[in-house]
Formats: structure tokens, sequence, C-alpha cells
């Protein structure tokens, strides 16, 4: 049964699983197309998050084209490794498991004074190191797991989490994340377990927060997707004092969710723009 948390009809905005399901699969075809893969490397972190975007993943191209990594550190819940290994198995997904502390450790050595914050960071960065190292060995692309809030919020790490060859869910806010893992099946423990990003003992992504995703998502879609001011979401019941924290946190952490700035040169195209590289004299293209 689905937590009361995660029912459709609480949440009308949110767009239907096998919708989200049917755009993410296409996605995901036409992206390995491009770049000529057949193949992806996921961490698999016992979260909904990376647990769905696997799942998307093993339907689009085959389970065994999915390699699942669990990085482990020293102080990781016990409980998420045994989560990342119940996904794999529904999912009939390949695994490898690579222990991160020798070289978390080996870095954090030289500033032993490191606040949460500083050391989890690392952590994420040398799970990233893991993932493209697979990427490169299994000639894979890496998958992303980060959702719509997480990248709107600015809750995730640059180079860390974050970085990815693809990210199927990364428009769907949290609970979508969660009403497409009630769809695809996934284990009942990985739909219920609180949001964690495990990278200190006790970690909780909503008591940082200060705010549950249930409250923020909703706000997210009328504050970015329908462009509503205060007053508007004050009216559709917001309190002010969410809108305003939320709003604050957004605009903040812009910079995370755009590429480095780089210097423009007259005629120099931007290689991001529609058709790059199309030669229009029947050369190369």
């Amino acid at each position: 049964m689905q937590d009361r948390q995660t029912q459709p009809d609480r949440f009308p905005w949110a767009i239907a699983p096998e919708a989200a399901a049917a755009r993410c699969e296409a996605f995901i075809r036409g992206t390995l197309a491009a770049a000529g893969r057949s193949r992806l490397v996921v961490g698999l972190s016992g979260g909904i998050d990376s647990a769905v975007a696997a799942g998307l993943a093993a339907r689009t191209v085959g389970a065994d084209n999915v390699l699942g990594v669990m990085m482990p550190y020293a102080t990781s819940s016990a409980a998420s490794l045994t989560d990342a290994e119940a996904v794999a198995r529904v999912l009939g997904l390949p695994t490898e498991r690579v222990e991160i502390t020798p070289m978390v450790d080996a870095f954090l050595a030289a500033m032993p004074g490191a606040d949460p914050l500083r050391r989890g960071n690392v952590m994420a960065r040398c799970r990233m190191v893991v993932l493209y190292d697979r990427s490169a060995r299994n000639q894979a692309l890496v998958l992303g797991t980060g959702n719509r809030t997480e990248a709107l919020l600015g809750y995730t790490t640059l180079y860390g989490d974050n970085a990815c060859a693809l990210n199927p869910i990364g428009q769907l806010y949290k609970t979508e994340v969660r009403l497409l893992g009630a769809w695809l099946g996934l284990p009942a423990a990985v739909l219920a377990k609180a949001p964690s990003a495990d990278l200190w003992e006790g970690q909780a992504d909503e008591d940082e927060l200060g705010f549950t995703y249930a409250e923020a998502d909703g706000l997210l879609h009328h504050l970015v997707d329908q462009e509503l001011g205060p007053r508007r979401l004050q009216a559709l019941g917001y309190a002010p004092a969410l809108v305003e924290k939320v709003a604050a946190r957004v605009a903040a952490m812009a910079f995370k969710r755009l590429l480095p700035p780089v210097a423009v040169f007259p005629g120099r195209r931007n290689p991001d723009d529609p058709c790059p590289g199309r030669a229009t004299d029947g050369g190369f293209h």
C-alpha cells in the first residue's frame, strides 16, 4: 500500500508515474544512442532516488547493462547497504561494492578539524570518482540520481552527487519520485525510509532543510513552474515563513544549477546551441 504522503490524490499537480516513466525511458534511450553507448553505471545508495533511476534504466536497456555500485563509508548506515542490495536484487542488476573509507580518510587526514559538511562533500566527490572510473572501464555513462526538489533547493554537492552524464529524474519532484518508486514495485523499506544522503551518522535531509519534501514540493511547483508570487502562494495556504525561506534558498542556490560561466568571444558558437557542429557546406557534421 502506498504511504499516505505519496498518494496521488494529495498531489494533483504531480505527473502520473506511467507518463513520467515513459518520458524518462525515452530520454535514456535517446541520450545513449547519441553518445554511442549501451550501458550505464549508477551509484546505489539504498535511497529512493537512486533506486528509481536504476529501475528506469533497467527497464530501458535491460538490467544486465546497468551496473549498480555501492560505495559505503565507515560511518554509513548498515541499513543503507542492505536496502541497496535489496534494490539490486529486485531489479536484477549486477553490482560492485567499493569501500570509499581509505580514499576519504587519506584526504581528510590533512584536515582533522573539518566539519561534517566538508567531510560529507569529500565523500560525495570520492563516490563520483569511483563511478566515472567504472564508466570508463565499462564504456558506460554515469546515470544521475538527483531530483528536482534537491536541485532547486541546492541540496546537492557540486561535482559530487550532481555529477552525471544524464539524469532521467532531474525534473521530477521528490514526491513524484516516490510515486514512481511505488509504481515500479521497489522494496517497501526503500519507499518508506526517511531521505538521507548518509554522509554522516544520523544525517537526515529534512532535518537539515527545516521542512519536509512534502511541504516543499507543492510550493516549489507553484513558485517555479507556475511563477506565482507571495500573495498567491499564501492564498493557496502556504505559510509566509515557508514561502520566504524556500524562495530565498531557490534564488541563492541558482549557481549550482548552471554550467560554470565562460568568457564569450565573437565568432565562437555556443556548443550547447541547437545542432552544434552541423556543417552547411557539405562538410563534416
